[in-house]
């Protein structure tokens, strides 16, 4: 109280002048924390020659293009957005519809998005804007009209570069994905349902997200649709950090999820499009899979990382190099891999012929392999049964974990290239919940590799019978780890 009085009788004019210095000097650290919204046209101004609008056509019988009265070029955009027909497309019967004189003409097919790479008129786009088209035409801010030829085209990164014949165009500037921040403002300019040099902006919301084989994509909330894809996405300081190129929609319109390929995975893509017509990509021959957090931890590993080998093709590079199916590629050419799809987005980058090194883990430790890498080729589908025979006696040393084995004949180790194991003869609970089939191969238990009944039985005999156990499994062509807890 004595204190209180003490204050309540300093003069008036003392505390006012008190009072009006703390609000001057506190002013100033207010101010520096306040930010106000960002100013997009000057941005606009530089980099709104330089985006295009792209038209493509298809030859097309009029029959064939008696759609409905929504537009067609509508109706292509929304199917390849969203799968579905453009809203309030008519549902007549085609044998209803006026029929008119079959004869081929140039239908438009399709509305996209693109921007100038180099001043003589390569341009890029997305793949699905351009492929399948007949005729692709290319059209400036400032009005101009060419004709574009189609360099190149790659559907797994959806990226394709285009020319039209002309000089002295303005070109973007290619920015630093590296340096994009979750949360940084960026900005797109498109063509979104025709609408020509249409701005929208919005901020990162994620980076590396999984959405593909090969491209870990820049996610934003920037409003992109149908007729965005191919335009840039933008940075404050006006350079391109991504090809607008997905959406996630339930409705079929904007729901604030777009998804953007990172300028440097693009421009990579678009340098072999130009020099070679086509991308090259390498391979080593396996089948992946992540790594869960109880099989890291059965097998000694640190953390869930790496890529787990399923499968290995016979004859690929990775078999030459030793892989074998249940290893666990932990680095490649020295550099983590976080999770599996890491590992294709890594190996697709190298030159098919180069030698690179593997690091696995196998059975407790790690070993360097060296692996000429090939190039990507069609998929293969090769399904091997294990072939038919008189069962052998069944082994019951594992009936706390709910499985019996047996043991493999000459047959069987030839006609699936294996060297060993033993195949599951019955199953039961827990092995049922574990995922374990009749007809599995065990290649390993608990970290040992297994040969025959007798070396199965050796190493059960050691084991803790109340901790969960991790088994490694052939099915087929595919290999993975799976881990049993026994029932108490």
């Amino acid at each position: 109280m004595i204190e209180l009085k003490r204050i309540l009788q300093v003069p008036a004019w003392v505390l006012t002048c008190a009072l009006a210095w703390a609000v001057l000097v506190a002013a100033p650290v207010h101010a520096q924390g306040m930010r106000g919204l960002p100013d997009f046209t000057e941005l606009v101004e530089q980099v709104g020659p330089s985006v295009v609008n792209i038209r493509t056509l298809e030859k097309a019988t009029n029959r064939q293009s008696q759609g409905g009265n929504a537009d067609e070029e509508m109706q292509e955009l929304f199917r390849r957005f969203f799968g579905q027909p453009f809203p309030g497309q008519p549902n007549t019967p085609r044998q209803q519809r006026p029929n008119r004189p079959q004869q081929e003409e140039e239908q438009p097919r399709g509305v996209g998005s693109g921007f100038i790479l180099t001043a003589d008129g390569f341009i890029m786009t997305n793949a699905h804007v351009v492929e399948g088209a007949d005729q692709v035409l290319v059209t400036l801010p400032d009005k101009r009209e060419f004709k574009a030829r189609i360099v190149g085209v790659d559907k797994r990164s959806d990226v394709a570069v285009v020319k039209v014949e002309a000089t002295g165009l303005p070109v973007v500037k290619i920015g630093d994905v590296n340096r994009l921040k979750v949360g940084e403002w960026v900005m797109a300019i498109g063509s979104p349902f025709g609408l020509d040099n249409s701005v929208t902006a919005g901020i990162v919301s994620a980076k590396q997200r999984d959405t593909g084989d090969y491209l870990p994509f820049i996610q934003t909330d920037v409003a992109i649709n149908p007729g965005n894809s191919g335009g840039p996405l933008i940075n404050m300081r006006g350079e391109v950090v991504g090809i607008n190129s997905q959406i996630y929609s339930r409705s079929g319109g904007f729901m604030g999820i777009s998804f953007a390929i990172p300028i440097d995975e693009a421009i990579r893509v678009s340098e072999q499009l130009r020099t070679l017509g086509r991308v090259q990509r390498g391979r080593i021959g396996v089948q992946i899979d992540q790594v869960s957090k109880d099989v890291a931890e059965s097998l000694g590993l640190a953390k869930a990382q790496g890529a787990l080998v399923r499968s290995v093709e016979a004859g690929s590079p990775a078999d030459k190099a030793g892989v074998e199916a249940g290893d666990i590629i932990t680095r490649f050419e020295g550099k983590p891999i976080e999770k599996s799809a890491d590992l294709p987005r890594m190996v697709g980058s190298v030159k098919p012929g180069s030698k690179a090194s593997l690091t696995v883990w196998r059975r407790g430790s790690s070993k360097e392999l060296q692996v000429v890498v090939g190039e990507v080729e069609p998929d293969k589908t090769v399904q091997k049964a294990v072939a038919p025979a008189e069962k052998p006696p069944a082994s019951n040393a594992a009936q706390f974990l709910g499985f019996s084995v047996s043991e493999l004949s000459d047959a069987q180790r030839q006609e699936l290239k294996l060297r060993g194991g033993v195949r599951v003869e019955t199953v039961a609970e827990p092995a049922t919940r574990a995922g374990l089939r009749e007809g599995d191969i065990v290649m390993a238990v608990a970290n040992t590799e297994i040969r025959n009944v007798k070396e199965f039985e050796a190493v059960l005999a050691r084991l803790d019978k109340t901790k969960p156990v991790a088994i490694l499994l052939r099915r087929g062509e595919w290999a993975q780890y799976t881990l049993i807890r026994p029932l108490k």
